[in-house]
């Protein structure tokens, strides 16, 4: 049974930092995309970073494009999200998600989140003074 765990949210400045994990379950790394996704309140949820292990490829979205990193560490079935220089657009739930259909390129599956096939229960950024 594959499961997605986030954790690292929390009410950071503007300017500031977070990380957040996604700690994964019942599947290995190199056998998904993994991607980070965000929805704001009255807003469409959003791709915002994804990795393919297999093959290294990354995707960001413009918004977060120099500000934030995703990386994994495979021994520990994890995936993280560097977040730095955080604005107050950024405030969201921020979910992780697995998708299998590996012949969709990084950027797609990150941009069309309905190709994803497993989702944590998001965990909530705000960046706010």
């Amino acid at each position: 049974q594959v499961q997605l765990v986030e954790s690292g949210g929390g009410l950071v400045q503007p300017g500031g930092s977070l990380r957040l994990s996604c700690a994964t379950s019942g599947l290995t790394l190199d056998s998904y995309v993994i991607g980070w996704f965000r929805q704001a309140p009255g807003k469409e949820r959003e791709g915002v970073s994804c990795i393919k292990p297999s093959v290294d490829h990354t995707y960001y979205s413009d918004s977060v494009k120099g500000r934030f990193t995703i990386s994994r560490d495979n021994a520990k079935n994890t995936v993280y999200l560097q977040m730095n220089s955080l604005k107050p657009e950024d405030t969201a739930v921020y979910y992780c998600a697995a998708g299998r259909k590996l012949y969709y390129t990084t950027s797609y599956s990150c941009r069309s989140y309905g190709v994803m096939d497993y989702w944590g229960k998001g965990t909530l950024v705000t960046a706010s003074s």
